[in-house]
């Protein structure tokens, strides 16, 4: 069971990371045209948040820090949904395939975070 959990977070952890490459690499399309840099600012900071809050948690001296940490890699994750959502919906790029498939994740990594909160919390 204990090694379940342990291959579990090691195997999120690293979903976060592909996650966080695969968002500087399509901000890449963006940053072609300046007027965009704000924004692409923000979608990197918060992708790549999520992975940083829950590597961060490992260092937590409390259940409650720890808890913490994760909910502000969900709240990162949220952000990075509105990013996303921005760029498709004023149709800035053509690569909507793309811009749908990193919602998707980012969608599905927001739901393991909320789950393991309410789990952390005794909640489910």
């Amino acid at each position: 069971m204990q090694n379940d959990k342990e291959k579990f977070k090691k195997e999120f952890i690293q979903r976060l990371v592909h996650f966080s490459i695969k968002i500087i690499q399509f901000t890449d399309i963006l940053r072609k045209n300046n007027v965009f840099w704000s924004l692409i600012d923000q979608l990197i900071r918060s992708a790549t948040s999520i992975g940083a809050n829950v590597v961060e948690a490992k260092s937590s001296h409390s259940k409650k820090d720890y808890i913490k940490y994760f909910e502000i890699a969900l709240k990162s994750a949220n952000e990075t949904k509105y990013w996303l959502i921005i760029i498709k919906e004023a149709h800035f790029i053509k690569e909507t395939d793309e811009i749908d498939e990193l919602l998707k994740e980012a969608i599905e990594i927001a739901n393991i975070l909320a789950s393991s909160i309410l789990t952390l919390k005794g909640r489910k």
